[in-house]
């Protein structure tokens, strides 16, 4: 069984297209993915995102702002609210993004902050974006006492002394389709000295495509070959790495098998 650790379902075009989330959790379903963690973006979309995966109980949900869609969409008290649903296993998606939004990054910095509170509040893990931050990012978990609640830095793409410092903090790390990209060879090489024990796969769906199903849409069926990719990476075979990640996945999210 795999595990899509982290995806936009509602940003899918056939679910745009449908409303429906059906035919991609039964496609995830016939490629041996069980279970998927359909991320929050901002509060305003949380409530048509929830109603999009309430009948589906293989899908987990967070919310939160991410930094690149903070315009004045940051709400600490409807983020409480939003966090005590039951389907919710995480606040996220939530960091810093110094390269596509340089001139905002006190604000981001503020949110992000905030973001810790609210986890160690509701006692939920947070799920990490960092881009061109490594630093500020690692500063606020540590002064935010982030290791606390734990989580994810998602999407990984730094070097080995950033996951480290993530996993001493007791954080996952999570390899997404990038690590399949034929230029990809700085990542790989960290994948390869990440404990499996820290290992989490995601597809960032719809975006970040991997190999080789480039040049289409992604989708959380697509999370078996970044685990494939991953396994390959480990030296182990794919449904060890699939069974690792799995239940590396429900002790961080606190999510039942």
């Amino acid at each position: 069984m795999l595990i899509d650790s982290h995806c936009h379902l509602d940003m899918l075009t056939p679910v745009k297209e449908s409303g429906s989330v059906a035919t991609v959790v039964a496609q995830a379903a016939a490629a041996g993915v069980n279970h998927l963690l359909c991320i929050g973006v901002t509060l305003e979309a949380f409530p048509a995102m929830k109603a999009l995966c309430a009948n589906y109980p293989q899908i987990s949900l967070s919310v939160g702002v991410h930094p690149l869609h903070d315009e004045g969409a940051w709400d600490q008290p409807t983020a409480l609210a939003l966090a005590g649903d039951p389907q919710v296993v995480a606040i996220g998606e939530t960091g810093l993004d110094y390269f596509y939004a340089p001139a905002t990054r006190e604000r981001q910095q503020q949110y992000f902050a905030e973001h810790v509170r609210l986890a160690r509040q509701v006692g939920k893990p947070l799920i990490i974006h960092t881009r061109d931050a490594r630093a500020d990012t690692l500063a606020i978990l540590r002064d935010e006492q982030a290791q606390e609640v734990g989580g994810v830095l998602h999407c990984f793409t730094e070097d080995w002394p950033t996951a480290k410092a993530a996993m001493d903090l007791g954080f996952y790390i999570s390899i997404s389709g990038i690590v399949t990209f034929r230029n990809a060879d700085a990542l790989r090489e960290v994948v390869r000295q990440i404990p499996l024990d820290r290992l989490l796969v995601e597809t960032d769906s719809p975006y970040l495509t991997p190999v080789p199903h480039r040049g289409r849409e992604n989708t959380p069926a697509y999370v078996r070959d970044v685990a494939a990719f991953v396994a390959s990476l480990k030296g182990v075979a794919p449904e060890a790495l699939a069974a690792q990640t799995s239940a590396n996945f429900r002790a961080l999210f606190n999510v039942g098998g």
